[in-house]
């Protein structure tokens, strides 16, 4: 093979580099990837059980409305103790509590007349659960991988979840039709033992020795900090003006019988996971790119043009294509916001802020598959793709101008970047 060949074949090959060199990546990394896939069987299993004991759309609905109030609230507070406490007492703590929620779905779903109101609180409960574990893992993840190999985490943290949202759904389908919700969560049940046990071999992760206590003050101080850097309220404006603007997966129903084609719609959900996997699997370049912003500012732009580039598609074959560009410009500007994230934001705050990018990147779907709806009723799916498409693409384009310093990021001169990594090479892990 030519050598320009085998340089360019580096390029997008998967640096696995964080899973060489740090033990305690390689256990959350496992853990991650068994919980993902339980996690997502019983995301499919709730709203099924819910249909078949009620047969009724609002009832489904109200699922995840009774998630919205704890992830708001334990996204922020998960932030605040995971810069207060030892990250790994956290975790731990979490993943049984989301065992025994599990467990209380499977138990109820073997009843002779499983409760309704058991899948409302435990999806509530365990909603509140993972939001407040969320943070201490995106934390550890800074803790335990070089300052270098950061964006090759992300990566690779894509990597995985974009496999599991592709393969653990169908298993869930299946699960749930051949069989009974019963087996989806037992199943997940089983993954978090599982998980436990490697999780329970990743060493102690205390608080920093000047750590402030989890309180109303640091959650302030947390905010208070995100706001004087423009370039990480960048990370957040921009992917929530994305989200807001172009997310559509509520119209895909409706998109998938426009096109004759109801068979192809569990094919128009995966397809912005197959997307975002080829970015992941090829995404090996984004290590090699400093200006960071810039690349989320483009990287958001092509989400909205090809959602807008959708509106277009005469067949649900060129649906499915813009569906899987859009979600691979989706995942390459989340590794960049990722990367940014954990190579500037300092150890002491990283719980805190990751609470709000929690909020950032969990809001604004709920919010754009609203937006979706209401201007679909009133100008049809492709009206809501093509203008939603483009307005995204112009709500980026205007924050990029309003918040130059996100715009004009640079890893190599930027003031946080290099005190990171100079605090990192001071005191390795």
């Amino acid at each position: 093979m030519p050598t320009g060949t085998k340089r360019l074949l580096r390029h997008f090959s998967i640096d696995l580099s964080p899973l060489r060199d740090s033990r305690d990546y390689r256990l959350l990394f496992a853990s991650g990837v068994i919980t993902m896939f339980g996690t997502m069987i019983t995301m499919v299993a709730v709203p099924y059980q819910m249909k078949e004991l009620t047969d009724s759309y609002l009832a489904v609905g109200l699922v995840s409305l009774a998630e919205f109030v704890p992830m708001v609230v334990c996204g922020l507070w998960g932030g605040a103790i995971a810069d207060a406490l030892d990250r790994r007492k956290i975790i731990l703590i979490s993943e049984l509590g989301l065992l025994v929620t599990t467990a209380a779905l499977t138990v109820n779903a073997l009843l002779p007349s499983p409760q309704i109101w058991v899948l409302y609180v435990m999806g509530a409960v365990s909603t509140g659960i993972s939001c407040l574990q969320r943070p201490s893992l995106e934390a550890v993840f800074q803790q335990v991988v070089k300052h270098e190999q950061q964006a090759a985490a992300a990566v690779l943290s894509s990597l995985r979840w974009n496999f599991g949202a592709i393969v653990a759904p169908a298993l869930g389908g299946l699960l749930v039709t051949a069989y009974s919700p019963a087996a989806a969560y037992g199943l997940d049940t089983l993954s978090f033992v599982l998980s436990l046990v490697l999780l329970w071999r990743i060493r102690s992760l205390p608080p920093a020795e000047d750590a402030a206590p989890a309180s109303l003050k640091s959650l302030v101080e947390g905010m208070r900090y995100a706001v004087g850097r423009p370039d990480l309220m960048g990370t957040y404006l921009v992917d929530i003006a994305a989200m807001v603007f172009a997310m559509a997966t509520s119209l895909f129903p409706f998109l998938a019988d426009e096109l004759r084609a109801p068979e192809a719609l569990g094919l128009l959900y995966s397809a912005g996971a197959v997307g975002a996997l080829i970015a992941s699997i090829t995404g090996a370049w984004t290590a090699r790119v400093q200006r960071q912003g810039l690349g989320v500012i483009v990287a958001a732009a092509l989400w909205g043009a090809a959602v807008a580039l959708s509106a277009l598609a005469p067949n649900v074959w060129v649906l499915v294509f813009c569906i899987a560009l859009a979600g691979a410009a989706d995942m390459v500007s989340g590794i960049f916001r990722s990367t940014m994230w954990n190579q500037t934001i300092p150890r002491e705050l990283r719980g805190r802020l990751a609470g709000i990018e929690l909020l950032s990147y969990a809001s604004g779907p709920m919010l754009g598959n609203a937006r979706a709806s209401l201007m679909a009723g009133v100008g049809g799916t492709r009206f809501s793709l093509g203008a939603g498409g483009l307005l995204c693409v112009a709500a980026v384009l205007g924050l990029a101008a309003a918040l130059p310093k996100f715009r004009r990021y640079d890893a190599r001169t930027d003031e946080f970047a290099l005190a990171e990594k100079a605090r990192r090479q001071a005191t390795p892990a």
